[in-house]
């Protein structure tokens, strides 16, 4: 709150200044991990990094007055280590987004303002509140690409989260790349020039980076088995 602010919230409170049927109701707007458009009013849990969102301040029977907004955006880290509260900015229009790429626990606060020709008063404060969890990757050592609509793709293994820049290469034994992609819910189809490679073991390198500043540096093999069937003793995806 600016020094104006103050002053002229203390004058009208002193003369019994009411808000009553004036309110604002802050809400996030945004889409989950499934594609879902979601709206929330208090607290967004454990969700996917990189998450935008749009803030939208609703304001309510504000006629005659002319308000304006403070969005304060606080984050506090999840480690032990980095558990202090701190300020990242403040926004001053009614509606406003961001992009949250970072893990950790975070406070969104609205405060309104409204002035008319008498003066200015504050309304209640909104508060929503928002976590993004540690980040996970972690890749399988087998696929059977055989059709049957189980493990036909290689691919991280479906708990991954948080993972805002991904990068993964197959490799044959003799070195020579054979397939590279961008996104962790992709993956590999077991071809090469769009015919099928040999039965064998290959090599993956993944290069990845979480919400959370963790980076991934994987390397393993990865065993294309395609007259394996997940029914005779393995679950899919979990090889």
């Amino acid at each position: 709150m600016t020094l104006r602010h103050l002053y002229l919230v203390l004058f009208f409170f002193s003369f019994g200044f009411t808000t009553k049927g004036q309110t604002v109701s802050p809400t996030a707007y945004y889409k989950d991990k499934d594609g879902n458009e979601r709206t929330e009013t208090m607290s967004i849990d454990d969700a996917q990094a990189p998450l935008d969102v749009e803030f939208r301040a609703n304001p309510s029977g504000i006629e005659g007055r002319v308000p304006s907004y403070e969005w304060h955006f606080r984050h506090t880290g999840l480690s032990k280590d980095n558990r202090t509260k701190r300020e990242l900015f403040v926004r001053y229009e009614e509606n406003t987004s961001y992009t949250f790429a970072e893990s950790g626990e975070y406070e969104i606060v609205l405060k309104t303002f409204l002035q008319d020709n008498t003066g200015i008063v504050e309304l209640d404060s909104g508060v929503i509140k928002l976590t993004i969890s540690e980040s996970k990757l972690e890749f399988p050592n087998a696929f059977s690409p055989n059709g049957d609509g189980t493990n036909d793709i290689y691919r991280a293994k479906p708990e991954y989260k948080n993972i805002i820049s991904f990068r993964a290469i197959i490799f044959n034994r003799w070195g020579q790349k054979l397939y590279e992609w961008s996104d962790p819910a992709s993956g590999w189809d077991g071809k090469y020039n769009g015919k099928d490679v040999k039965e064998g073991v290959y090599f993956v390198l993944v290069e990845a980076k979480g919400a959370d500043g963790k980076e991934y540096q994987i390397k393993r093999d990865v065993n294309l088995l395609r007259g394996f069937s997940p029914k005779e003793n393995v679950t899919g995806g979990n090889y």
